[in-house]
This record gives structure tokens, sequence and C-alpha cells, in this order.
């Protein structure tokens, strides 16, 4: 793996975990009356909610797979491949999508 590698895994890393930081936390689970277009619901540990956004129904389901509770997984995936310096196309695959997709951000949450 090139320094160049190594770099834009951390940089995707990074930008996952500050976005993750500043989104609403808690459970995402679906729900509200109508199928057709159900809501988004964080459920905060200590029993809170608090409306995350509408979606449609194929939307919810990709929206609540992919909640901040899978950031840190992925972060720490990023980062170990970084340092390994192993090679892993997978992970420099995603670490380039992200970084396509993911905003730009100050330091801290």
């Amino acid at each position: 793996m090139t320094s160049d590698d190594a770099s834009t895994l951390r940089t995707a890393a990074d930008r996952l975990e500050r976005l993750a930081a500043r989104t609403t936390v808690g459970d995402w689970r679906v729900g509200g009356l109508l199928a057709s277009r159900p809501e988004v619901v964080a459920h905060a540990p200590d029993g809170g909610t608090e409306h995350v956004a509408e979606a449609r129904a194929a939307t919810a389901a990709w929206i609540t797979a992919l909640s901040p509770a899978v950031a840190g997984p992925l972060v720490s995936w990023l980062r170990a491949t970084a340092d390994s310096g192993r090679p892993d196309r997978s992970a420099l695959a995603l670490a380039r999508v992200l970084l396509g997709r993911l905003p730009h951000a100050p330091e801290g949450p």
C-alpha cells in the first residue's frame, strides 16, 4: 500500500467519523402510520426519540441500515487497513466513494 492509499483511507475514516458525530444519535427505526411514507425515528438510550427524516419505504430501510451505528466499525476497518500497510482494494474503493460523497467539515463534531 502506498502512503497515498493510507492517507485516503485515514481521510475517509476521519470524515465519516465527524459526520456520524453530528448526526442524530440512537437506534434508527422505521415507524409511522403509512407504509408508503414511513418516518425514520432515532431512539436514544435514555428512551427519548427524535425524528430523523421522512422517507419512502425503500429508502427508509437503507437509511436505518446505515445509521450512525455503522460508522464505528467502518472507521475502525478503514484505519486498521491504513495502519496495516497491506493493500485492500475493497477498503480503498470504499474510501474513495466516501471521499466523493462525504462533506468536508471543520475539525470536531
